[in-house]
């Protein structure tokens, strides 16, 4: 039996990020190292500290951003991205956290009707928010957790001023991210926001909702701003769960940005000249889709999944290969079986074999197509029989350990 380390998020009072990241402080993370991460995003205008604080008889952490007026700034998502991909942070922070400010971007686009691009973060763009939502993905990294789990969210009521004016509470952004990943919520008569919206794009990228069994090893409070008739707070428990199998070691987790446009005006040859100029830009994989447009018209739908940081290279080619007047881009979070390339010996000569993994043991095999066809055209035989050897021949070289597969 593997041990996985765990945290169950307990907002039985709401969350905020500021909240999440005082649990996080509260159950053993220390401040200074915490400084000391968050330095490595290069931005100056705030200073964070921690205190601790007793409400209602129940001892916690309050975690204060305080920023100066200059960091209090709207941001685009780029700026973040940039900010963030370039801090040296671990790459699982990064991935993870870009995706958390991705997952934010959408939402915010759908309630305000704009693109990702047009998005102009006002309270989430602001330094204490990037600083809360940096933290709390180096916290759990810092402590170890590899799963988060949350409880059901309790929503207020009420009324808050933004940028974009005085709007409803749950924030509409906020009820747009749970929703999306059917989150449970439950009615608590508070007219107040219980969950801000950087606490849900948290959640909503991080954690399962549900409660664990739990090996409990430390609990700890996490205060917000507001008083209320209870410990307003977080309470974040901190354990080991029992899993069945060994973590997947070789896995690895990035974040991906897909982009579309619909083109009803486009000669096939064009479609084709364009995949090759994405392809050779570094585009991880370009596709059609054939669907219908307005008229009945056939068409085709030009899919393209990149690294974000070539979307903007990649829409410029867009706009110049493509007749399109517009391109949709989407961040996602993406998780890839670990893989390995292997040169193999077959009878006609070497080609080589992409083995996939899963928990660090071989459960496929597939020959490099390339590699198979140049042999299969020196050596005047089937490409078929160019893949049935390669394959036994990886097989052989792993010794058996491929797993059967049903």
């Amino acid at each position: 039996m593997a041990s996985a380390r765990c945290i169950y998020f307990d907002c039985y009072s709401g969350a905020a990020g500021d909240m999440l990241l005082g649990a996080l402080v509260d159950v053993g993370l220390p401040v200074d190292e915490l400084t000391q991460a968050l330095g490595a995003l290069s931005v100056s205008g705030y200073r964070l500290r921690a205190e601790r604080v007793t409400r209602q008889g129940v001892s916690g952490t309050r975690v204060w951003v305080d920023t100066d007026t200059a960091g209090q700034h709207g941001r685009h998502l780029a700026d973040i991205l940039a900010l963030v991909q370039g801090s040296g942070l671990p790459p699982q922070v990064v991935t993870q956290v870009s995706a958390v400010f991705g997952r934010l971007a959408q939402a915010e686009a759908a309630v305000h009707g704009v693109t990702v691009n047009e998005v102009h973060f006002h309270e989430v763009g602001a330094l204490d928010s990037i600083v809360d939502i940096v933290g709390c993905v180096w916290g759990l990294y810092a402590l170890g957790v590899t799963e988060v789990f949350c409880s059901a969210l309790p929503l207020g009521g009420g009324w808050v001023e933004t940028a974009h004016g005085r709007l409803p509470l749950p924030a509409p952004a906020t009820l747009k991210l749970l929703a999306g990943v059917e989150a449970p919520i439950k009615p608590l008569d508070v007219q107040a926001e219980l969950v801000t919206p950087t606490a849900a794009a948290l959640l909503a990228e991080l954690a399962t909702f549900a409660q664990p069994p739990l090996v409990l090893e430390a609990v700890g409070y996490g205060f917000g701003k507001r008083e209320l008739a209870w410990p307003n707070a977080v309470r974040a428990w901190l354990g080991r769960a029992e899993s069945r199998s060994e973590p997947d070691m070789t896995a690895e987790h990035d974040a991906v940005v897909l982009l579309e446009c619909n083109l009803d005006n486009t000669t096939g040859e064009a479609l084709g000249y364009a995949m090759e100029r994405l392809l050779a830009a570094g585009a991880l994989d370009v596709w059609f889709t054939p669907i219908q447009m307005k008229k009945n018209r056939p068409a085709s739908k030009l899919s393209v999944l990149a690294q974000p940081e070539l979307a903007a290279d990649l829409v410029r080619l867009l706009l110049q290969e493509t007749t399109t007047l517009g391109v949709r881009q989407a961040l996602f979070s993406r998780t890839k079986a670990g893989r390995e390339s292997m040169p193999v010996e077959t009878e006609w000569g070497t080609v080589t074999a992409k083995v996939k993994r899963m928990q660090g043991q071989p459960i496929s095999i597939s020959p490099e197509y390339e590699a198979c066809a140049a042999l299969a055209r020196q050596q005047g035989v089937s490409l078929l029989e160019i893949y049935a050897a390669a394959q036994a021949a990886a097989r052989e070289k792993l010794k058996g350990s491929l797993q059967e597969r049903p």
